[in-house]
């Protein structure tokens, strides 16, 4: 059956203006856009300290060894005990280690580990002097810090600022290119704390040689969080 051209004609039109309606209609480019960022610190003093005491063993046996590491962290871990308080100072057991000592030949000589009791809290003369009575580890290092408390208010102050700086300069933006004003187009909010301070071990290895049973004497310093608000918006 032969079909007319003009029915073929009309058809090849619907087709075509089916295809054409398919395509999807291109936003225009915006304009008038601006990107800026502001950002705002506060510098807080650090009020959280993390201090790792360890010990290490090695013998020929692994059950002799891991014994003598064991007796050294539940030794640890009850003197620590007496004066735990939560916030203040909590103890928690950290890494615990044992594996086979090889001599140069290749050989297993013997078996090697390490154990490791942590404090922290935010009462530092209390952890100093929790960790002066402990006798059968030494200090591996301390770390001060914030507490979470501490960092969520800072981080809430830093970044009011921040925002007020953005619509401040986006304003200014504004009303030195003639408009108006703006809107809010997108933004993001970011956060980081600087200023933890790590102690070397070989500082450490010497506060805990004051004496038995002294207090570690531990001093903290700031730390710095900064927020940042970036994003763009629209002149109008």
């Amino acid at each position: 059956m032969r079909v007319p051209s003009k029915l073929l004609a009309a058809c090849g039109v619907s087709v075509l203006s089916s295809a054409l309606l398919a395509q999807p209609v291109l936003a225009p480019a915006p304009v008038n856009v601006v990107q800026l960022a502001a950002s705002a610190s506060i510098e807080v003093q650090q009020d959280l300290l993390t201090l790792n005491m360890a010990t290490s063993r090695d013998g020929a046996d692994a059950a002799a060894v891991q014994s003598q590491l064991k007796q050294a962290l539940e030794t640890a871990l009850a003197e620590a005990k007496k004066t735990a308080l939560p916030g203040q100072l909590d103890v928690r057991t950290g890494n615990f280690n044992l594996a086979p000592r090889y001599g140069r030949d290749g050989k297993m000589t013997g078996w090697q580990g390490t154990t490791e009791l942590v404090l922290e809290g935010r009462d530092f003369a209390r952890i100093g002097a929790a960790a002066g009575k402990i006798q059968t580890l030494t200090m591996g290092g301390v770390l001060f810090g914030l507490s979470r408390e501490q960092r969520s208010r800072v981080e809430g102050d830093a970044q009011g600022q921040a925002i007020d700086r953005f619509k401040a300069k986006a304003a200014d933006i504004a009303k030195g290119f003639g408009f108006a004003g703006y809107t809010l187009r997108e933004v993001s909010v970011n956060a980081n704390d600087q200023g933890f301070v790590p102690r070397p071990r070989m500082l450490a290895m010497e506060a805990k040689a004051v004496g038995a049973d002294a207090p570690i004497p531990l001093e903290a310093g700031k730390s710095t969080v900064m927020v940042t608000v970036s994003g763009s918006v629209q002149l109008k």
